[in-house]
């Protein structure tokens, strides 16, 4: 399979190993992820105006490159963007839903991009990771793995953007499964927990830090009583809160523990047998090896 592949702003530089450990297990699983030519940033913060039509610019630009794809035979018949991350996927969708929605405003885009070749015609989908793993089916999955982890217990934490609102999540708001699925796919423990939806706390991380300490210490606290080795997460930004301000959290809360935090590619990656270079375990801000020495997992 050869489908259109949409990496975001993040992928490039902070979370590069993100990119790197999803593109090599998606080869693994004969997926060749095929990186949109000319791609922009998908203007994830959003307007506080009510006429907000420019903000779904960048979203649409990105899912017209998909149509040009198709037409130049760079893939074939494939429509659909696939994504990694949480936050470009709610982004991308919400435009997606809005210009199906309303024909008008998809002709005002096309009018502000006229320097294009070609008009963005409307036929692009766009699909998670998660998404495109729960097609291939989980006990599928199960199948090609080669490394199962056996005794690992992992907290799925979805955050916001992957199931809210719901008409556009990858899953039930207040029943997801689908990380869940994932993770015994791969033989390990799916851990039950209360905060695997609470929100990090975004971009506060910026000017209200202590909000988003305070957030990750409940999030990372409940993963712990309730039995968590590690958390994983297929958001950047909730990767950044989570994982990188342990530190302050472990500073104002006497009784944390610190808890790895992974992106879900970084297991794939290591249930699949691919390596140091794949897992790029030593990226992560809490070493995450310790914990996977003790389990068998890593040697």
């Amino acid at each position: 399979m050869k489908i259109p592949y949409y990496p975001g702003c993040t992928l490039k530089t902070t979370a590069d190993y993100f990119e790197t450990s999803a593109i090599a297990s998606a080869k693994a699983l004969g997926i060749e992820m095929v990186e949109l030519p000319d791609w922009n940033c998908c203007g994830v913060v959003g307007s506080l105006t009510s006429d907000d039509l420019i903000r779904h610019l960048a979203p649409v630009r990105n899912m017209l490159r998909v149509e040009e794809m198709n037409a130049r035979g760079d893939i074939e018949n494939e429509n659909r963007l696939l994504t990694l991350c949480s936050m470009c996927y709610n982004t991308l969708q919400r435009t997606n839903a809005r210009i199906k929605q309303s024909s008008e405003d998809l002709e005002s885009i096309n009018n502000i991009m006229y320097l294009e070749e070609e008009p963005y015609k409307g036929t692009t989908e766009v699909v998670h990771f998660f998404q495109l793993l729960e097609e291939m089916g989980f006990d599928e999955l199960a199948k090609k793995i080669v490394k199962p982890l056996k005794g690992l217990k992992i907290a799925p934490y979805y955050g916001c953007m992957l199931l809210r609102p719901e008409e556009l999540g990858i899953d039930k708001p207040d029943d997801p499964t689908i990380m869940e699925n994932f993770v015994e796919s791969l033989g390990a423990d799916a851990v039950q927990w209360n905060a695997r939806s609470i929100c990090c706390g975004s971009y506060h991380t910026v000017s209200n830090k202590e909000i988003v300490v305070k957030l990750a210490y409940e999030i990372l606290h409940n993963a712990r009583k309730c039995g968590a080795d590690l958390l994983i997460t297929s958001c950047p930004l909730c990767a950044f809160n989570l994982d990188n301000r342990q530190e302050e959290v472990e500073a104002q809360y006497l009784d944390f523990e610190p808890i790895p935090v992974l992106y879900f590619s970084q297991l794939l990656a290591l249930a699949l047998g691919l390596g140091v270079e794949a897992t790029a375990f030593d990226k992560n801000y809490i070493d995450p090896r310790p914990i996977l020495k003790k389990k068998g997992l890593l040697k």
